[in-house]
């Protein structure tokens, strides 16, 4: 395994490992349960930079360090801000979100305990996540005055979820996360690191670049109409029947079908 530590303001702040193209973003403030601050957003962005410039990452994991995985910006750094570097901060945080849900490969959340404002910014900026039966997610931003997590969790839970949130700072139990979409597998924690693994290594031996175009496909043709989505994947077809080897791909899925089925 090899780890890329970040600049020395980041380190503690965000680790980043790559093992056998399966590249780990771990949140490692565990003392303040990961609360976001400017050397966390800045480690986030560094890291996804670091698993998007790397030709051999198939896989990101984001993960928290200790009992939490994100419980939120860290308020006590706030206070001591004043307006423009709350503004500043935050950019950086928006940032750091886009950095991940920009990177090209794969993205999987892993979700142990808290996941509060930041934290859902964060599980909603990855492709899935899956979590603990001791996760729980909330945004209470508008509670506390401000503004923050209004994008990305309507468009996975819907709008009006999103609101009753929101408005009221309801928690989200795991079992409620998977009804409505916000994770898409509740896994015991006894076996976490064994499905952990098996889901990477399943999405670590596919093609890469089929992988990645799917991806660019989904992502794209939410936000486009059903003739443009169909153009971007009649494009992605064309752009991997020309740079792929598509036929061993066929060749040994069909070769696994047949053993499945004999």
């Amino acid at each position: 395994m090899t780890e890329t530590n970040q600049p020395d303001t980041n380190e503690q702040a965000v680790l980043y490992a790559v093992d056998a193209g399966i590249a780990t973003i771990t949140l490692n403030r565990p003392d303040s349960r990961n609360a976001l601050n400017l050397a966390m957003c800045e480690g986030l962005q560094a890291a996804a930079t670091a698993a998007a410039a790397d030709p051999d990452v198939r896989v990101v994991l984001v993960r928290g360090a200790g009992p939490a995985f994100c419980a939120g910006a860290d308020l006590k750094e706030r206070k001591t801000m004043d307006e423009a570097q709350v503004l500043a901060r935050r950019m950086r945080g928006f940032f750091a979100y886009d950095a991940l849900e920009a990177l090209p490969m794969p993205v999987v959340a892993v979700i142990e305990g808290a996941a509060a404002g930041s934290g859902v910014e964060i599980a909603a900026a990855c492709d899935f996540a899956i979590a603990t039966p001791d996760a729980a997610f909330w945004t209470p931003e508008a509670q506390w005055g401000t503004v923050g997590a209004t994008q990305r969790l309507a468009r996975i839970v819907g709008k009006r979820l999103a609101k009753d949130m929101m408005f009221t700072g309801r928690r989200l139990s795991a079992e409620e996360a998977l009804d409505v979409g916000l994770i898409t597998r509740l896994v015991a924690r006894d076996v976490l690191e064994e499905e952990v693994a098996r889901l990477a290594a399943t999405i670590g031996k596919a093609p890469p670049l089929g992988m990645r175009l799917a991806k660019r496909c989904i992502d794209r043709g939410i936000e486009l109409g059903p003739r443009g989505a169909l153009a971007e994947e009649l494009l992605a077809i064309e752009q991997n029947l020309s740079r792929s080897d598509w036929r061993s791909g066929i060749s040994g899925f069909t070769a696994n079908r047949s053993g499945a089925d004999a």
